[in-house]
């Protein structure tokens, strides 16, 4: 199963979430915290673990998914 790491709003602010993290990583804004969680899937990935973001809108709605196959 792949890890995942989602992308919600946190307030005014955006989170990223995910059971790999101690605690919500989160970014003055929604493309910035995208990205992030982006380059935390693609690093997990490397290293061989398959991994998932999940992308909401403010209003809850699931906005997209980006896959990341294990290939390390």
């Amino acid at each position: 199963m792949a890890l995942l790491f989602s992308v919600a709003p946190a307030g005014e602010r955006w989170a990223i979430r995910s059971d790999d993290l101690d605690e919500d990583l989160v970014f003055d804004s929604g493309g910035r915290a995208e990205s992030a969680a982006r380059a935390l899937a693609h690093r997990q990935a490397e290293e061989g673990r398959a991994a998932e973001v999940r992308i909401y809108l403010r209003d809850g709605a699931l906005a997209g998914v980006v896959s990341y196959p294990s290939w390390g």
